[in-house]
């Protein structure tokens, strides 16, 4: 079996979620002992995985250039993988056009329409609704969707929206959430005692994060040091950009530390992490990594969410500053409670992210995906409907562009 991913970025499984997932997934083919190939318009980054490492051949593609046409028809790949929909958007009519049996694959990572609504509703103050999702880019993304023949989803919630108000067929969408080793028996992780002040961490470029930064600094912090005059909060993330090296304050305890060299040890020496999320998609890496080194979490609905189905979260969640306040206080000098949230994340870990679990059923689906394609094709409609030449706007601006770049000499 060939499988190429087409990424929009280089996998960074250090600086960000999507970084660890993505290498998850490699991983998981890797075991098949199928042929990798990975390739993206993006520039190679300091932070990026070797991927030589496991055998993959790492490629530059340019976007909007007849020269991906003769890459895809040469590589004769069984399975592409679109890593976010506007790599769909870009290369998804070339691999249909130059490689029409490859399986189309599109690897969302979250809802980028759902994180986007949720942000302007907060922007204007108000209810989230489901005709926020209306949006030109609701509708690119759920058209590229349409458009493939099978996509991943790392949310139970975005799952059930695909199919339900988006009309997108069960047998095109896979919920695949985090695939885990198993985790640490917690008399192996660091101590109550050994542990000390407060974390929180995400890759600053992700807006969900600054946000939850400027939420800490502003509302949650002072009022936590006011309680804890001796705790610390400290600010890990991948590419911390001014405005975030600013809010450094060493006489409040707000260090913003910036990139970590080793994540999951910096989270084992916090005793509870801090997660104000109000708004995003998806699940959240950060507080999966709390739970598999043994941290409790406080976090708000929009950051527990398909997180932890009917267990209970391995902390607190609450959506008002002051009770998650009250809650990260009460919680870090409570030792009783704070075992007992600890065991509540072991259990999450066991009951939902074990890759001995997920990796079988993702390669068993993939496998039924290329046997029925051709079938599944052919019954949704809407599918066909969207991949139509009449309908393919994409498709001409890209070649509009392409031919503009070459001085109109195609």
């Amino acid at each position: 079996m060939h499988l190429l991913v087409i990424g929009y970025v280089w996998p960074e499984p250090n600086s960000s979620a999507a970084g660890s997932r993505m290498m998850q997934l490699l991983n998981c083919f890797y075991k098949q002992q199928w042929q990798l190939s990975f390739a993206s318009p993006a520039q190679q980054t300091e932070h990026m995985t070797d991927l030589s490492q496991l055998g993959i051949q790492a490629e530059h593609i340019e976007l909007n250039d007849a020269s991906f046409d003769t890459y895809i028809a040469d590589k004769k790949a069984d399975i592409v993988i679109f890593d976010r929909f506007m790599m769909e958007e870009q290369f998804g009519w070339r691999v249909e056009k130059f490689s029409p049996d490859s399986l189309r694959v599109l690897n969302t990572e979250d809802l980028h329409s759902l994180r986007q609504a949720r942000h302007n509703a907060l922007k204007q103050n108000r209810t989230f609704v489901i005709e926020d999702l209306y949006s030109d880019l609701g509708i690119r993304e759920i058209a590229a969707i349409h458009r493939c023949d099978l996509t991943l989803m790392i949310s139970e919630v975005e799952t059930k929206l695909l199919i339900d108000e988006f009309h997108v067929p069960e047998t095109h969408v896979f919920h695949l959430p985090f695939m885990l080793p198993k985790p640490k028996d917690t008399d192996a992780l660091t101590s109550f005692e050994e542990r000390q002040h407060f974390i929180s961490i995400g890759n600053f470029r992700h807006a969900p994060n600054w946000d939850a930064v400027l939420q800490l600094k502003t509302e949650i912090w002072p009022k936590i040091r006011k309680r804890l005059p001796k705790a610390e909060m400290h600010i890990y993330g991948a590419y911390p950009p001014p405005k975030a090296t600013q809010l450094h304050n060493a006489k409040e305890g707000f260090l913003v530390k910036g990139w970590a060299e080793d994540a999951q040890e910096v989270m084992q020496q916090a005793r509870l992490c801090l997660a104000p999320l109000r708004f995003g998609a998806g699940i959240k890496g950060k507080l999966v990594e709390a739970m598999q080194m043994g941290t409790p979490s406080i976090t708000t609905t929009i950051g527990a969410e398909s997180m932890h189905g009917e267990l209970p979260w391995n902390g607190v969640i609450k959506d008002d500053n002051d009770t998650f306040v009250d809650a990260a206080v009460s919680l870090y000098e409570d030792k009783e409670s704070w075992l007992l949230m600890q065991q509540n994340g072991n259990r999450i870990l066991q009951a939902r992210y074990q890759a001995e679990e997920w990796e079988p059923k993702l390669i068993n689906r993939f496998k039924l995906q290329i046997q029925l394609r051709e079938s599944l094709r052919k019954k949704h409609f809407l599918g066909l409907m969207l991949r139509h030449h009449s309908l393919k706007s994409t498709q001409y601006m890209s070649q509009w562009i392409e031919l503009k770049n070459t001085g109109g000499k195609n």
